[in-house]
């Protein structure tokens, strides 16, 4: 039989947490678990905190010297084998007139919304110069750029200063 008794939890505080209210004791549960868990991990008691830290916002310089007004809404993350760029089209005709280029680490878009217009999104991981492809569908450019798995190693050498 389990010992029950031996628990810091007496009638007093069974009285107590019968008497709490609902958001009572939702603030007590939130300040117990910010008391114990280490602040890395603070986001992820509100789910909707941890989605916010997946997805990549663009870069404040990817305006091209202030030209333009429009700023898109893309979102960046990656999966084991690619890096995945999602931008919201308003208009169709932006597919014809904007260009995508991407370098190892940021995916660039130029002529949207307006045609002085050039946004930079950077990208979660390396990738490979070849193989990209972009795909548009119910409103979405889907950009698929595959991941470069850098193996490479140079060590470093400390060299102590007396």
């Amino acid at each position: 039989m389990f010992p029950w008794n031996m628990f810091p939890f007496n009638k007093d505080a069974k009285n107590m947490l019968t008497k709490m209210k609902p958001d009572e004791i939702d603030k007590y549960v939130q300040d117990l678990m910010e008391k114990m868990m280490p602040g890395g991990m603070r986001g992820m008691m509100n789910p909707m905190e941890l989605l916010n830290n997946f997805q990549t916002p663009l870069s404040p310089q990817g305006h091209s010297a202030g030209i333009g007004t429009g700023v898109l809404n893309a979102a960046a993350f990656e999966t084991h084998d690619y890096v995945f760029v999602r931008i919201p089209v308003k208009n169709e005709d932006w597919l014809k007139k904007m260009n995508l280029y991407h370098t190892s680490n940021q995916l660039i878009v130029e002529h949207i919304p307006e045609h002085e217009d050039k946004q930079t999104i950077t990208l979660p991981a390396i990738v490979k110069k070849k193989g990209a492809s972009a795909n548009y569908k119910d409103g979405t450019l889907e950009v698929r750029i595959p991941k470069n798995i850098d193996m490479q190693f140079s060590q470093i050498d400390v060299n102590e200063i007396s």
